[in-house]
């Protein structure tokens, strides 16, 4: 299949591994940002091509485990209401709050839809004006064109039935917090492709600069991410700082301007809580003023809801690169997919998911 077939070119792959492995001379810490890079790497044994010079550390770009808490239980709450229709992602239903998940309030008579886009819930709301309509807005940038137009259209529409869950954040301030952090271990990263093919990499520059820390955008496939990898190398081994494009089939400089326009209209900067690592400044979106009316947070009152993870779960620490996922003492034990203690072993771009899957061996 073009464009992927020829990214999964096993020849190709090993020639850039060996070249990495001509090219490295010391150590280095290299985190890629997102959950779905951290599956292909586990899926393809990328990690096991490289030379043990190499430590690959795995960072929060992953939307589902980043959601705090207590955004989950005002879900929770939201969704066992009679008079409202949930809707969300898929991926968010076996997502643990305190004490139960999306799934659970779906057998007990909540009505709990997944939808595969936004305007789908907008479409239910437009079906049943006797019932409120609650999508869950999560998700880093790549996410927030799609929301944001649902709230666009529901306004349009006149829908006052209609209203979001807004947990939005953004990659630029995490990367600042972890390479800001006295117990930072990252020494460059591989910037998340999708993310980047609507935000564009602009952002990114000064924080390469302010840091002295490579930054490559990077795409999915293996040798997006082993060529990625061979980038960022390169830039450390030669002392420089830069950021570098390794994914120009999907993304440019100035991204995708259309879907920043929408994203600007309707969201606005806020402080934001990071499942497991606490309160980024200006990490996240929420709605601009002008479309506080489809606030679900406040139409619901569930703005005081507050929540405390699992003392038994490090997943902050494994989204900050300070620990891999088989360093848990519960992973594989009292954590596993069927009853997970945290986000990171239920999302499809959970770093503790993909080493269960991927990498058994590691339980031993």
């Amino acid at each position: 299949m073009k464009y992927i077939d020829e990214y999964r070119d096993a020849d190709l792959v090993k020639k850039t591994a060996a070249e990495i492995g001509r090219t490295i001379t010391q150590p280095w810490t290299i985190m890629e940002i997102c959950g779905g890079q951290t599956h292909a790497i586990m899926h393809f044994g990328i990690d096991q091509l490289l030379p043990p010079e190499i430590e690959l550390v795995h960072g929060p770009g992953c939307p589902v485990c980043v959601t705090p808490l207590e955004q989950i239980d005002k879900a929770l709450a939201i969704a066992s209401r009679p008079d409202v229709i949930f809707t969300s992602y898929g991926d968010m239903l076996r997502v643990p709050g305190s004490g139960r998940d999306l799934f659970s309030v779906r057998a007990t008579g909540g009505d709990v839809r997944v939808v595969y886009s936004p305007l789908d819930a907008v479409k239910i709301a437009q079906d049943n004006p006797d019932k409120q309509i609650v999508f869950f807005a999560i998700g880093f940038e790549t996410t927030a064109p799609a929301n944001a137009m649902s709230v666009v259209q529901a306004k349009a529409l006149g829908l006052s039935n209609y209203s979001v869950l807004v947990s939005h954040v953004r990659v630029p301030p995490a990367m600042h917090a972890i390479l800001g952090s006295p117990t930072n271990r990252v020494q460059s990263f591989l910037a998340a492709g999708h993310v980047n093919a609507v935000m564009g990499y602009w952002e990114y520059p000064s924080i390469a600069e302010k840091y002295r820390t490579p930054i490559v955008v990077t795409g999915f496939e293996p040798l997006d991410i082993l060529q990625g990898i061979l980038m960022t190398v390169r830039q450390l081994e030669e002392g420089r700082a830069t950021v570098e494009n390794a994914y120009p089939r999907a993304v440019t400089f100035e991204g995708n301007k259309p879907a920043q326009a929408v994203i600007n209209q309707v969201f606005r900067d806020c402080d934001r809580k990071w499942r497991g690592i606490g309160t980024i400044p200006a990490s996240g979106w929420c709605l601009a003023p002008e479309f506080v009316a489809f606030n679900a947070e406040e139409r619901f009152d569930v703005q005081q809801i507050q929540s405390e993870e699992s003392p038994l779960c490090i997943s902050g620490l494994i989204l900050q690169g300070l620990h891999k996922p088989d360093e848990c003492p519960a992973f594989g034990k009292e954590c596993t997919p069927e009853h997970p203690l945290g986000a990171t072993m239920v999302s499809n771009e959970g770093a503790c998911a993909a080493y269960y899957r991927y990498r058994r061996d590691l339980m031993a």
